[in-house]
């Protein structure tokens, strides 16, 4: 009896310190994207000037377990150690025009995250795609670029992930990823869009017709479908 009171225990200390640094993670990115992103750009000469705010954030992250059986917590955990993650690789590289002009910026720079050591892509397209068919994750994902969805200055939470991640993608496209040239028909969006068709299309649906799930003004089945270059500038203030 007393073994299985001590294993409850520990278990319970676990989980508590597991809720604790979890939490403490997503009140510390709140605040920082609070000081440091307005209008969906980012204050990276404020940032490199001093960077303890956010080498703290992400020493909580190295250290934090998260599964995804338990979703809401692990997809916000780690969209928000992506974004981060790529303002941390901005700061390494500082100054810089572009995310692209960072050799392995995406693919080979690992980040102590989670308790892996990890690539932004495999953050993308393992822990986040790879688990969850959910195309939202294109519009909440920010790669440090001009062309990529808003940062938005608040960090996506656990309690309200499914309406953050709504939000983002109805500005998405009621706005900046769509062209909409009524009189010819023809709709351009991000490249994004073309570069994950997939996630778009899934179920035998076209790209329209997801644009529509969230479009204020719906695009007629007539349009045609093109995209137009992708801005890889840095979102700097």
């Amino acid at each position: 009896m007393k073994k299985q009171i001590l294993i409850a225990l520990l278990v319970l200390v676990s989980f508590n310190g597991f809720s604790q640094d979890l939490n403490s993670f997503f009140n510390k990115a709140d605040a920082f994207f609070k000081a440091h992103v307005a209008k969906g750009k980012v204050a990276y000469s404020k940032i490199h000037a001093n960077q303890n705010e956010l080498n703290s954030i992400l020493k909580i992250a190295e250290g934090i377990t998260v599964t995804k059986a338990d979703a809401n917590n692990y997809q916000a955990f780690w969209i928000n150690a992506y974004n981060l993650s790529v303002i941390k690789g901005i700061i390494d590289n500082y100054p810089t025009n572009s995310p692209l002009d960072n050799k392995g910026f995406f693919d080979a720079t690992t980040y102590s995250l989670g308790g892996k050591q990890i690539t932004l892509n495999d953050i993308e397209h393992k822990l986040l795609r790879g688990n969850f068919k959910d195309a939202r994750f294109h519009f909440v994902l920010v790669c440090g670029a001009v062309g990529c969805p808003p940062l938005i200055s608040k960090a996506y939470l656990p309690t309200t992930l499914n309406t953050q991640l709504e939000e983002q993608t109805k500005i998405a496209l009621n706005g900046s990823f769509l062209r909409v040239n009524t009189k010819k028909n023809r709709v351009q969006a991000s490249q994004i869009m073309e570069w994950y068709k997939e996630d778009f299309t899934r179920n035998g649906k076209r790209e329209i017709d997801f644009i529509n799930t969230y479009r204020t003004e719906k695009l007629g089945s007539n349009f045609k479908l093109s995209y137009f270059p992708y801005n890889w500038n840095l979102n700097k203030q």
